[in-house]
């Protein structure tokens, strides 16, 4: 039983890495390259070679992507897979697939937001599935190896140098629309590989703990983690009670101890991912019967 769920997770990760990458290769022909944004990485170049000598955009991604990775793979090893060269070679190719694509999307904004959006997702679902889509990001590896830098450095320095040279082929203003891109992709990717969820983290502070027990109890039915804590300025103890609901429920808890117990002292938090009973797992009615919070 082990083994299956396994496989079915194996195969579950590489077509999430097909499907992220389609995304990817759709967002670049769609609303990239006619908008002429070089958004960083190795899209980014095969734009202004475009642009410059009128080269294939997939036979350009291919060439510098092949290599890089082998390079990488000698280098780096373990740090890349099999999943990463499907995402290496599957994004030229679905370029390539869908070329003749044209919806006419030249205005830079469009391409700047709707493209980072729709690389975003492709992006954030092929790491999520354990893959990559190789480019700039393995030239990012080797300089943080041998010099140091951080990841998220090195990224900058290596897609910097590709908007700073997109400057000079295009000019200032395609330029900051790329770096608009590159923010609203890295932003995606994030919301994508954190599963961001409409849920909240309630943090309430409180000397009648019986009483807010009851609220969640009975008016949202949720369950509770309550840890005992000292007031910094009174030294009284009180009780923090945790509670994890979803978007809806926190509108109405809000309501809820604002009517029945104001003097407590409520934060809500956003949850960037919950893995438990009632949220990625069936919840089970009861207030006994699941996660504590």
């Amino acid at each position: 039983m082990v083994r299956n769920v396994s496989k079915k997770m194996i195969v579950y990760e590489y077509l999430q890495v097909l499907f992220g990458a389609g995304l990817v290769g759709f967002a670049y022909n769609v609303f990239l390259l006619p908008a002429r944004l070089a958004a960083g990485g190795v899209s980014g170049i095969s734009t202004i070679l475009y642009e410059l000598y009128q080269w294939n955009p997939a036979i350009v991604q291919f060439a510098l992507n092949l290599p890089l990775f082998l390079i990488g793979l000698v280098i780096l090893g373990k740090e890349f897979s099999a999943k990463t060269l499907l995402g290496t070679l599957s994004v030229p190719f679905i370029i390539w697939l869908t070329q003749g694509v044209d919806l006419h999307l030249t205005e830079p904004m469009l391409g700047a937001i709707y493209g980072g959006i729709v690389l975003g997702i492709g992006l954030g679902i092929v790491y999520r599935g354990g893959g990559s889509t190789g480019g700039t990001a393995m030239i990012a590896q080797l300089l943080k190896k041998y010099t140091g830098f951080s990841s998220g450095f090195a990224q900058l320095l290596v897609d910097g140098l590709v908007v700073a040279t997109s400057a000079i082929v295009f000019n200032l203003e395609l330029a900051l629309f790329a770096l608009i891109s590159i923010y609203v992709t890295s932003k995606v990717i994030d919301f994508v590989q954190l599963n961001t969820s409409p849920t909240k983290l309630v943090m309430i502070i409180t000397e009648k703990e019986e009483e807010i027990q009851r609220i969640i109890r009975d008016e949202i039915d949720r369950g509770l983690t309550k840890v005992k804590s000292l007031g910094g300025y009174s030294n009284k103890e009180r009780s923090i009670i945790l509670c994890v609901v979803e978007q809806s429920e926190a509108v109405y808890l809000k309501k809820v101890l604002q009517e029945q117990e104001p003097t407590s002292f409520v934060i809500f938090l956003n949850a960037s991912e919950i893995l438990g009973r009632g949220f990625s797992q069936e919840k089970i009615h009861g207030y006994g019967s699941k996660n504590e919070i």
